[in-house]
């Protein structure tokens, strides 16, 4: 039985409106802009798809060793209890779930890669 569900895929960048409208443009869709810098894609087929600000940020250089893609997955989960205790026996780390009120925690997979559960 799976544990979760995939929610949404979420891209860091520069600038959320301008890579949502490439992804707007190529797989169609709407904007969705929450006024607090996350913007989703809607009306796509398949896995949503979301953006959000990374100050800072370096873009991926694919393929290279030494250097990682940066995205996260959202995972929906029923019980964010149960499927903490779930993916920790899987073999992820907690990277942020210390506040518990919260609709959402950060893990690392086994490989570092961040991936939150949502609760949905």
């Amino acid at each position: 039985m799976a544990v979760a569900k995939l929610g949404a895929v979420v891209l860091d960048c520069p600038d959320p409106i301008a890579l949502a409208g490439f992804y707007a443009a190529l797989l169609g869709g709407k904007i969705e802009d929450s006024g607090e810098g996350w913007v989703d894609l809607t009306g796509t087929a398949g896995t949503q798809l979301a953006f959000q600000p990374a100050p800072g940020f370096v873009a991926p250089q694919w393929p290279r060793p030494d250097a990682s893609q940066q995205f996260h997955l959202d995972l929906t989960v029923e019980d964010l209890d149960a499927a903490e205790k779930e993916v920790l026996a899987l073999g992820a780390t907690v990277l942020e779930a210390e506040d518990r009120q919260r609709t959402f925690r950060v893990y690392a997979d086994p490989a570092g890669h961040p991936f939150c559960l949502c609760a949905g």
